[in-house]
């Protein structure tokens, strides 16, 4: 018995020894074998994104919808089972005018059929300009349209590889009857 408490007790030990925590890892980049960094950086950001679906140069296209299903009137520019398609600027500013800095590309899915329209985002937020030139911040989460909401962000690159964080989005801007927006993001990046 007291053999069988001793072979337990080196085999638990084994485990142990063998699972410590890795507190540094590395990662392969080419050839080369890069150290990962231990720390994490918190990055606060504040754009404005348009997202225009009207006029001679849409940032945003619908590029399919169901056609025989009867909408409501609130479902006009997002109908349900619709999706867009956008490249939307990036300015400092609410203002159109002001400074480009990026641009959001991706997708958005209108996912709800009930009273409340709810879309699917999917979108890699790339900066153009600046401290983050080149660096992307990737948002994939559900996007209820109302005037203040959270996104979820799961990844980036550049600067913001690895990222995890969230974005409140407000509504700067709405035209009801063109469907256009300008979108406030105060992103929260949890970066390497």
């Amino acid at each position: 018995m007291i053999c069988i408490v001793l072979i337990i007790f080196a085999l638990l030990l084994v485990i142990l020894t063998a699972t410590s925590p890795v507190t540094k890892g590395k990662y392969y980049k080419g050839s080369k074998i890069v150290d990962l960094p231990t720390t994490v950086k918190e990055t606060h950001l504040r754009f404005f994104m348009h997202d225009i679906l009207s006029g001679d140069n849409p940032s945003a296209v619908l590029v399919t919808k169901l056609n025989n299903l009867k909408f409501k009137d609130n479902d006009e520019h997002i109908p349900f089972g619709s999706i867009h398609i956008f490249d939307d600027p990036l300015t400092e500013r609410l203002d159109p005018n002001s400074k480009v800095i990026g641009n959001g590309r991706g997708l958005y899915a209108s996912v709800g059929r009930g009273t409340e329209v709810t879309l699917y985002l999917s979108s890699d937020v790339e900066f153009s300009s600046g401290e983050f030139n080149g660096s992307s911040i990737s948002v994939a989460c559900r996007d209820q349209i109302t005037l203040e909401k959270e996104l979820a962000i799961v990844g980036g690159r550049g600067k913001f590889r690895m990222a995890q964080g969230f974005v409140w989005v407000k509504v700067g801007f709405f035209n009801a009857s063109t469907g256009d927006a300008v979108l406030e993001w105060r992103a929260t990046v949890y970066h390497q």
